[in-house]
């Protein structure tokens, strides 16, 4: 374990970003790790996993921690399911394939997703229909201020929408070092209702797909719209889908009777935010070095020399436009520093 100085970032976040941290250190276990966040000679200090959840805006005058723990392990094993053990630094999509590969199912929906296995259930990461949540049982974290060791299970962790408490009251506070998970062993239950996963199995001719037919079909659909940030940095989804009152969206249908949706509550249904943007004429709009993926309007994309500001200040004008023709506000679903 070593501090090292003026380190760059760019090969440390997914969009890419030419920024410095002043003071950065590779952690590979828990002992260094509560060594570090102990030190009294750096008092400000930045947990760095992926890197594929944020945007950096500036130099960090600060010390960064790179999360790089690894190791995979079966905690407990019945007939039909097991637990399965990930610590932070395991890269998620390496993570699926290692449970691919030993035919353990429920999270082949999220394959592909960018980053590492300790900040999924910061955002509660999902797609085509699958969220972190539903496989979650426990995450073992660190207290940041006193080093001591906790245990968070499900209940405790508040997960929502693209949210949990690392998110909220407990944002900033604890560092993940490793997650459980409930796994099937066999009789999975395929998530196929969401996006095209159906419609691209039934053109491929598979009727009785497995959980290895459902991860590649979802790695093909998310190649095809989403660009590879080892390519063209990004972060993925750069927006949350909205919510909003049922009776907002009837209002909305009446001038765009085209918009989708998708029913949370009796109350409550979710837009697309990549179909306002869309709708809002940005999809592959490109101002320069950065722009808007020209295959997924949800996407913000640096082609090689924009700034953090400039995909900030994007981001920002997106927002304002969404707000002005639908009356609707986006958030952004990445963290900006």
């Amino acid at each position: 374990m070593q501090i090292e100085q003026n380190i760059s970032l760019k090969h440390y976040n997914t969009f890419g970003i030419d920024v410095n941290a002043k003071h950065f250190v590779s952690i590979s276990s828990i002992k260094d790790l509560k060594t570090v966040l102990a030190l009294k000679d750096y008092p400000d200090k930045l947990i760095l996993g992926g890197g594929s959840n944020m945007l950096l805006t500036k130099d960090l005058d600060i010390l960064v921690i790179h999360i790089n723990i690894k190791g995979i392990s079966i905690e407990k094993e019945e007939e039909n399911y097991v637990l399965v053990k990930a610590h932070a630094g395991e890269s998620w999509h390496e993570f699926i394939l290692w449970c691919l590969g030993n035919n353990y199912g429920g999270i082949e929906n999220l394959s592909l997703i960018p980053g590492n296995v300790g900040t999924a259930p910061i955002q509660n990461i999902g797609a085509y229909g699958v969220e972190l949540k539903d496989t979650f049982v426990s995450c073992d974290a660190i207290n940041i201020k006193t080093q001591e060791a906790t245990t968070f299970f499900k209940e405790d962790c508040k997960f929502g929408y693209r949210s949990s408490i690392f998110k909220q009251e407990e944002k900033g506070k604890f560092v993940i070092t490793s997650v459980t998970f409930k796994l099937t062993k066999k009789n999975h239950v395929l998530k196929m209702n969401y996006g095209a996963i159906k419609t691209e199995l039934s053109s491929q001719g598979i009727k009785s797909p497995t959980i290895k037919d459902i991860s590649k079909t979802v790695i093909a659909i998310r190649q095809s719209k989403l660009p590879d940030p080892k390519r063209i940095g990004n972060s993925g989804s750069f927006f949350k889908n909205p919510i909003i009152p049922k009776s907002v969206f009837n209002n909305l249908q009446e001038h765009f009777s085209d918009i989708p949706s998708y029913p949370v509550s009796k109350t409550e249904v979710k837009v697309p935010a990549g179909w306002l943007i869309e709708k809002a004429g940005f999809k592959g709009k490109q101002f320069g070095d950065y722009g808007v993926h020209k295959n997924q309007a949800l996407v913000l994309v640096n082609y090689g020399g924009a700034s953090g500001l400039d995909i900030l200040n994007l981001s920002r004008l997106i927002q304002k436009t969404i707000k002005r023709l639908f009356n609707i506000s986006i958030e952004a679903e990445v963290n900006i520093l």
